[in-house]
């Protein structure tokens, strides 16, 4: 709990670099602006299929033409569950570019302030950081839409999909943390070794996701934190198998 502490005040001191701050917004308010845009564009064409899907059952046509105003409730559950939809998606986009583009930036930035004892020896590659993130979203998504069911039971569904979100963070963010400065085996090693820890760092983030207005940083803030978790877990590794580290502002 300590080290995970650490992690989230660091992070916060961090804030106050150079260019940091930016890269802290501009991930969620790329992915919100995108999927705003996409549900205005496609809100009505949706709603009308998923309807029509739904009356081509022959049970649900018959209650539905039997009673007006069942068939004004399905409509409002559906454009509910549609834009429940798109919470999972503006984050999922959102954590993609900062996997892919923000977190490299502001970790530059930040491991020469902070790391600059660990020898980088770049074990991850951005198409490993791609793929990986890739692969968490796709997981993550499945997972909320066939958790979407257990939102009807007051307070599993919100729950769950912390939960979920954590598993997202945990997944995404602990390679791109450690792929300049650990090498492969420890790439595969630290995220195995820390793992209740990394969980820990996902789910705290995750809980940031849902509070209004701190949703729009916590993605970015969720990498930053676990590039601190894991930076210094890699610093306490190698010192304790007694590898020498790189005098600090050479590496």
């Amino acid at each position: 709990m300590t080290e995970i502490l650490r992690a989230f005040g660091r992070s916060l001191r961090s804030l106050t670099q150079a260019g940091v701050l930016w890269h802290l917004v501009w991930p969620t308010v790329v992915a919100l602006v995108a999927w705003l845009a996409v549900g205005a564009a496609m809100w009505s064409p949706v709603v009308d299929g998923v309807m029509g899907w739904i009356r081509d059952w022959p049970w649900a046509a018959d209650q539905l033409a039997a009673s007006q105003m069942g068939a004004v409730v399905v409509l409002i559950l559906v454009k509910i569950v549609l834009a429940l939809l798109f919470l999972p998606l503006i984050y999922v986009t959102a954590a993609l570019l900062v996997a892919a583009v923000a977190l490299p930036m502001m970790l530059e930035r930040v491991s020469r302030q902070d790391y600059a004892d660990l020898e980088l020896r770049r074990g991850g590659s951005n198409v490993g950081s791609v793929v990986n993130a890739l692969v968490a979203g796709l997981v993550f998504l499945v997972g909320f839409v066939v958790t979407l069911p257990f939102w009807l039971i007051p307070g599993v569904g919100l729950v769950l999909s912390v939960l979920l979100t954590a598993w997202l963070n945990q997944k995404a963010f602990s390679y791109d943390a450690l792929m300049l400065h650990a090498d492969p085996e420890e790439l595969q090693r630290l995220p195995r070794r820390y793992k209740s820890g990394t969980f820990g760092v996902g789910l705290g983030a995750a809980m940031l996701a849902y509070i209004p207005v701190v949703n729009l940083f916590a993605p970015a803030f969720c990498g930053l934190a676990f590039a601190h978790f894991l930076l210094e877990a890699l610093r306490r590794d190698r010192e304790s198998r007694g590898w020498t580290v790189v005098p600090a502002g050479t590496a």
